[in-house]
């Protein structure tokens, strides 16, 4: 998810697309919550980890 979300704020920034900039800060914003969220043990949709 982070990486996807970093290939939409690439991919928007250089087409300027907006849409896809904040898709893509959202995308980021999300993966980096979920993953914080599984290093700390707390789990994430009854999983430790979300992927």
């Amino acid at each position: 998810m982070i990486v996807l979300g970093i290939v939409l704020l690439v991919v928007g920034f250089l087409l300027g697309i907006h849409i896809l900039w904040t898709l893509g800060i959202i995308l980021v914003v999300v993966g980096v919550i979920l993953v914080l969220l599984g290093s700390v043990g707390r789990p994430v949709m009854g999983r430790r980890h979300y992927w």
